[in-house]
Formats: structure tokens, sequence, C-alpha cells
């Protein structure tokens, strides 16, 4: 679709190819030695950064992600938070999946706790901690908790 943008008449320009790069490539602050360098070359965080980057060239309104910062250096993984806010500041919609309890609270407004399948819980605003996400998933009761610290 983004290719399709980009074309006249269903003709390439190298030049519009270039400056679209370029944009991404400022936008999404990747770090690269040249526009023509493949993707292959680029650290781990840097390549998700160019994965993201097409993406954006559709200009979605929705985006899915999974475990976007799985196997990223902190570095990288404080610009891809930085991405994934703003383009939700932005009006875009993502939604997230990840394994990371503190990627969860750091970038999700309201997430939705799965337990064999199921939703068994939604945490809005202050409700994500990383407390309350571990006790949803495992289904511990706020009961049990009592229960526990009375027994001590």
């Amino acid at each position: 679709m983004s290719l399709g943008k980009r074309t006249k008449l269903g003709v390439l320009s190298g030049q519009r190819e270039k400056r679209a790069g370029s944009r991404a490539v400022e936008q999404l602050q990747i770090k690269i030695g040249e526009l023509s360098d493949p993707v292959s070359s680029l650290s781990g965080g840097n390549a998700q950064k160019v994965i993201i980057a097409k993406w954006l060239m559709n200009e979605p309104s929705v985006v899915l992600l999974d475990d976007p910062t799985k196997g990223v250096d902190i570095g990288a993984k404080a610009e891809i938070y930085r991405i994934i806010r703003e383009l939700a500041d932005n009006g875009t919609t993502i939604v997230l999946n990840s394994s990371e309890d503190r990627e969860l609270v750091t970038l999700c407004d309201r997430v939705l706790v799965m337990f064999e399948g199921k939703i068994v819980k939604e945490l809005i605003g202050d409700d994500i901690t990383e407390e309350s996400l571990v006790s949803s998933a495992l289904q511990i009761s706020a009961d049990v908790e009592a229960k526990e610290e009375s027994n001590e």
C-alpha cells in the first residue's frame, strides 16, 4: 500500500524512495551507515525499527505488536517505547502483546489479562502495575492475599 503512494503511473521513483527512507531513518532515529546498507547489517534494535518504519509508511490507524522489544538492547528498547507512545499519543490504536510486565506497565493505558484463553481481568490506568498483572495472571485474588497475610 505505501509503495503505491510513492509511485507515479505505476513507476517507482528512486528519489521518492530515498526521501521516504531518509524520513523514516530520521523519524525513528535508526542508526545506519548508508541508506543503501542491508537491514541484516544493522543491530537488532535498529532492524526492529526498520520493520516499524515500513509499517508506518502505510499510515495505519491500528498497529499490532507482539513482543516488540524482545532481544533488543536497553537503548533500542527505550527508542521503540518512545515510538509506540508517540503513535498512541497521535491517535494510532496500539494492540500490544508482551511477555514483559514492565513493558505493559510502561506502555499501556489498558490491559486485558488472559488465563487459559479467557479474559480474566481488565486493568486501566494506575491499576496497571507489575503486581496487579502477576496476581491477575495467576488468578490470585485479594481475599487469598489477605488470608495469607493474617496467617503470618
